[in-house]
């Protein structure tokens, strides 16, 4: 890598860690939704729903705007639009109101949709592509599972009890958000970001998408994503709120169950954070189709062995106990297993992402809008895994991990046969 690309490369880091920061908020805000306005847990998983449908709605005008406007330009827009959307958020909190927590949702969505679309090809393209490509991907997905590891935590600290939990109690974080935000934006106008040589090339512009499709790697990897997001996502929700249930008292020896549930969840987040490090020092040396055929197999065995382990048998973990500090507790094995696949996850995002978009050259920005947009499967999944809870009570959370299972044997599919480069 040149030394005058490394600005931009810790630009685009920086920018991959508010992508998590602001997307794992959700995931907690659902749990404080459902307790603040007394709804199932499928309404609570709609703040996570209209983050990840923004995806879907903004994902080709994104691209088209990063082909047309540049990488710079795009970057300036996603991170004013950010703004807008936790400041939205925020103002849900005083005015005691669903329905405008989710239209922020929805806004900041639409900035975390536009930031993937400059992040990730740019990080691809300054590390040349190929094994040094998905490398960088790695590196930055590191920093973004530390930021979503951060909020899962001081999210847990700040909310001492989930049942009398409210959207104020959140306002810390979402100051936050907003003043890294407003800082981002000096920061990236301040910065000389590389632009693609094709940028204003009408004739890429015009391209139906329809040839983008003619790329069979392609559009399986773009259906990959969707499949790793939504389960990315949903085994965390899931396991959360199956260790708060008040009704199955999963953590009846420990003194906490509310912050040792936030404990477990926050170290799935915590081991994506040790598995993208690991994957960016050997991301040169391993190619992206073996690292994420490891992944995806490793996934499905242990989602398969958290389903069938009876949750009687219990293993030892080291948690926060509130006022306590942190000591040792008992939690279900499966939920150990669960938390684990936290590792698998990690680097699925880069192997699919690298492997998605080779070999489409002048064509990338334009496919990496395409290919966000499919991201809206991180706010479908958990909604319908939600759904299977909601259906069959406290005995269907482990059944709706079906869904993951099913999801991690696409990926592997992708992995060992889908990538492979030809036409449709």
């Amino acid at each position: 890598m040149k030394k005058t690309s490394l600005l931009p490369v810790i630009v685009m880091i920086l920018l991959f860690g508010m992508i998590s920061f602001v997307t794992n908020l959700a995931s907690p805000m659902g749990d404080i939704l459902k307790s603040q306005f007394t709804i199932p847990n499928w309404q609570g998983t709609l703040g996570v729903f209209a983050n990840f449908i923004a995806y879907a709605l903004m994902g080709i005008p994104a691209g088209n705007l990063l082909q047309r406007r540049g990488y710079k330009t795009t970057a300036l827009i996603a991170v004013s639009v950010g703004f807008l959307g936790v400041g939205i958020q925020l103002l849900s909190g005083l005015m005691g109101s669903f329905g405008v927590y989710l239209l922020g949702a929805l806004i900041a969505g639409f900035s975390m949709c536009l930031l993937n679309t400059v992040v990730n090809p740019m990080l691809n393209r300054l590390g040349g592509g190929g094994n040094c490509g998905n490398q960088l991907i790695q590196f930055g997905g590191t920093f973004n599972s530390l930021c979503g590891t951060a909020v899962i935590v001081i999210t847990g600290l700040l909310i001492p009890s989930i049942v009398d939990a409210r959207i104020s109690d959140t306002f810390p974080l979402m100051y936050t958000a907003m003043a890294v935000f407003a800082l981002a934006f000096l920061v990236i106008l301040l910065t000389d970001i590389p632009e693609n040589s094709s940028a204003n090339d009408s004739s890429v512009e015009k391209l139906p998408l329809r040839g983008l499709l003619a790329y069979r790697h392609f559009l399986l990897g773009a259906i990959a994503i969707f499949i790793y997001v939504g389960v990315e996502v949903g085994t965390p929700n899931i396991l959360n709120k199956w260790l708060q249930n008040p009704d199955l008292d999963i953590l009846s020896d420990t003194l906490n169950d509310d912050d040792i549930a936030a404990s477990v969840t926050g170290f799935y987040w915590l081991l994506m954070l040790v598995g993208r490090l690991i994957g960016g020092v050997i991301g040169a040396k391993v190619s992206p189709r073996r690292m994420l055929a490891v992944a995806a197999s490793a996934a499905v065995v242990l989602v398969l062995l958290a389903i069938f382990v009876p949750a009687s048998v219990s293993v030892l973990f080291l948690g926060f106990n509130g006022a306590h500090g942190f000591g040792f507790n008992h939690i279900p094995l499966s939920a150990a297993l669960l938390v684990c696949v936290g590792l698998c996850t990690s680097v699925m995002w880069g192997g699919i992402f690298n492997l998605a978009v080779e070999g489409l050259g002048r064509y990338t920005e334009r496919a990496s809008g395409l290919f966000m947009a499919l991201v809206c499967g991180g706010g479908i999944l958990p909604l319908l895994m939600n759904g299977v809870v909601d259906i069959f009570g406290p005995a269907g959370y482990m059944p709706s991990y079906w869904i993951v299972v099913a999801g991690f044997a696409y990926i592997l599919f992708y992995a060992l046969v889908g990538s492979r480069r030809r036409s449709a």
